[in-house]
């Protein structure tokens, strides 16, 4: 099996760094980790639109630029490697653009892609509610249907990027006569309508990277829908599949990786450099290995995408993996660093730029986000090997 990109593939990696590198050197924006869902920058997601690197695998009759699933996850890789504030369209690209290629009308299309595509359209995640947890379909925020709109009534918590995008994408019960997983639709709405209204959670990080979304009575138009009333599970089934599958399912902390890395080299103990004692050097080459192995996962997930069908178990196996990956490195970074790596940001003895701290405390819910890897193991035993569910 051959591993190498081609030359043109090569080539547009190495005009991503290029680009990177512009910017990092220019001071307009600090490496961060966790950057595609917490750091916000709508300045930097137009330098990246006007690239044209925002709906890269969109069809170009839509103004996308037809390229393979392959090609966005090297685009993907970079911008997780160099930490770069990708927030404000990460959703969009991923995963709402596609549901709308998809499933949405012809006028949907040509509406909505192109503001995803200049950097004009933000779209938070309107999916978890407080009562629901991991099982998305006993859901109770309802929209009822009147005349030429929907009225919607509900909650939503956890709604990624809630502060920051102008657009919810919904997932609500259209029907709530038949079984739970029969009467959900999917809306993709202007987040200023009258009614709506956010408030911040502050996770333990002190970060507001989610939301929750109040909705009463809110004025839907009838246009707002995606796809057909109540076949929104079906839909969303797809969708979370690319959620669960991309590059930051295992690089979000990739700053972190390097730092430890090269801390290791530059820190001595009893004059050698960390990295010669026999223990961390084990543990950097186990992480090493997982790492590589969890970027193979993403790369066959993004050959199952360019071959026409969407990955479900593949994705649902590569999150496991990846979020294992992920806390095991959090916690290695704070056993190389030691006291250090128990530093906020603000002091100034922190190392890394106090992120060993910020990935060690993000991590423990890692293993919940887009599906707990009990569920996803679940879809794994069933979808692909073919346990009974019973």
């Amino acid at each position: 099996m051959d591993f190498r990109l081609t030359e043109e593939q090569e080539k547009f990696r190495k005009e991503i760094r290029d680009f990177l590198e512009g910017e990092r050197k220019q001071g307009l924006w600090e490496p961060s980790i966790d950057s595609w869902i917490m750091a916000y920058d709508p300045e930097f997601t137009k330098r990246v639109a006007a690239k044209g690197w925002i709906g890269l695998t969109w069809p170009k009759e839509y103004g996308g630029q037809g390229r393979c699933a392959f090609d966005r996850l090297i685009l993907t890789e970079e911008m997780l490697r160099y930490g770069a504030p990708a927030a404000c369209h990460w959703f969009a690209d991923r995963q709402i653009g596609g549901s709308v290629l998809k499933h949405g009308t012809e006028q949907q299309k040509r509406e909505i892609l192109p503001k995803i595509m200049r950097g004009e359209m933000y779209v938070g995640l309107g999916m978890s509610e407080p009562e629901a947890g991991c099982d998305l379909a006993s859901l109770k925020t309802q929209a009822t249907k009147k005349d030429d709109h929907y009225v919607i009534n509900g909650q939503k918590t956890w709604t990624s990027g809630g502060k920051h995008m102008n657009y919810l994408y919904l997932l609500a019960r259209t029907d709530p006569s038949v079984a739970k997983h029969q009467g959900l639709s999917e809306f993709i709405i202007p987040k200023d309508l009258p009614g709506i209204t956010t408030s911040p959670i502050i996770d333990i990080t002190g970060n507001e990277a989610w939301n929750e979304v109040f909705f009463e009575n809110v004025h839907v138009p009838k246009e707002c829908l995606i796809g057909k009333e109540n076949n929104g599970w079906r839909q969303v089934m797809e969708q979370l599949a690319y959620e669960r599958s991309g590059m930051e399912r295992v690089m979000a902390n990739y700053p972190v990786f390097e730092g430890i890395i090269q801390f290791a080299k530059e820190t001595k103990r009893d004059g050698k450099p960390l990295c010669q004692d026999s223990v961390i050097r084990n543990k950097l080459a186990q992480l090493k290995i997982e790492f590589d192995i969890g970027r193979l996962f993403m790369y066959r997930v993004a050959l199952v995408i360019d071959e026409g069908r969407a990955p479900e178990w593949e994705a649902a196996m590569s999150k496991a993996f990846a979020t294992t990956f992920e806390q095991r490195l959090a916690n290695t970074a704070l056993e190389i660093l030691g006291p250090y790596g128990q530093l906020a940001p603000h002091s100034k003895w922190t190392k890394l730029n106090g992120m060993a701290y910020h990935s060690y405390l993000s991590s423990k819910g890692y293993s919940l986000q887009a599906g707990t890897t009990e569920v996803l193991k679940n879809i794994l035993a069933l979808r692909k090997l073919g346990l009974p569910a019973g």
